[in-house]
């Protein structure tokens, strides 16, 4: 009945914080407060009600439009929602009641944002990557993966995303990751340590080549449609902190 209990808080709880993460989502890109003004309707700016902002069940029951002007509501609200929930009940499963549940479900939170972001916007936020990879460096001191492995991650994976995006520039004359980019990898090698971020890096960029193929196939895209690389980065950083080190261990052990 406990384990029932817990789990259904964080089921709920997570709910809540997707809610919240569903307005950094939609405001930071447009330097907008995140406390004022409350929610509202962004087509005819009515003040919602504590029954609009049910997670999930109010997009459902509203069926995706506002209840006055029937705006459509983006499905990624729920959509937020759900998965940050999820991710809050797994981490519970994978992690235990340790202090290292709290920073990895931060860290979640973190790549959720920027996946959403970017997805939509392509933009990786300073307020969100800057502050992560300190973040991450500081909890280090006292948890995995310990501060040198965060340093050098710190410091390698925004290294390696400049070098590649600079030789891209150079050879191209076209940017072909932004800054944004390494600020975030930066801040995954400061959270995860430098081994898991090379792992996010190989998967997301297997990832966006695969994806980047699929677009030219179906002719969806050409050679220069740029692809938010960030998005790609917070789905392998997921991955990679929860099966990293055994993909690692697969991988290093096929050359034994």
């Amino acid at each position: 009945m406990t384990d029932i209990v817990t789990i259904v808080f964080l089921l709920l709880f997570g709910l809540a914080v997707g809610s919240f993460l569903n307005v950094c989502v939609y405001r930071l890109p447009r330097k907008e407060s995140l406390n004022w003004p409350g929610s509202h309707c962004t087509k005819c700016n009515r003040s919602l009600s504590w029954y609009e902002n049910i997670p999930v069940v109010s997009w459902l029951v509203l069926r995706g439009r506002c209840r006055t002007c029937r705006d459509a509501i983006s499905p990624i609200y729920p959509i937020v929602e759900a998965v940050t929930a999820a991710v809050f009940v797994a981490g519970l499963f994978i992690y235990g009641w340790t202090p290292l549940l709290a920073v990895r479900l931060l860290f979640a939170c973190a790549m959720i944002v920027l996946f959403a972001i970017d997805l939509q916007h392509h933009i990786l936020p300073n307020v969100i990557t800057v502050p992560g990879a300190i973040a991450g460096f500081i909890l280090s001191l006292a948890l995995p993966p310990g501060w040198l492995a965060s340093l050098i991650g710190l410091a390698a994976g925004g290294g390696v995303l400049f070098v590649i995006g600079e030789a891209y520039y150079r050879l191209r004359g076209i940017e072909g990751l932004g800054m944004g980019d390494v600020k975030m990898l930066a801040m995954i090698g400061a959270f995860l340590g430098w081994k898991l971020m090379l792992v996010t890096l190989v998967l997301a960029s297997f990832a966006g080549s695969f994806v980047g193929v699929g677009l030219l196939v179906t002719g969806r895209g050409d050679m220069k449609f740029a692809l938010p690389f960030g998005t790609f980065l917070a789905v392998g950083a997921l991955v990679a902190a929860v099966a990293g080190e055994p993909l690692l261990a697969w991988y290093l052990g096929m050359y034994r």
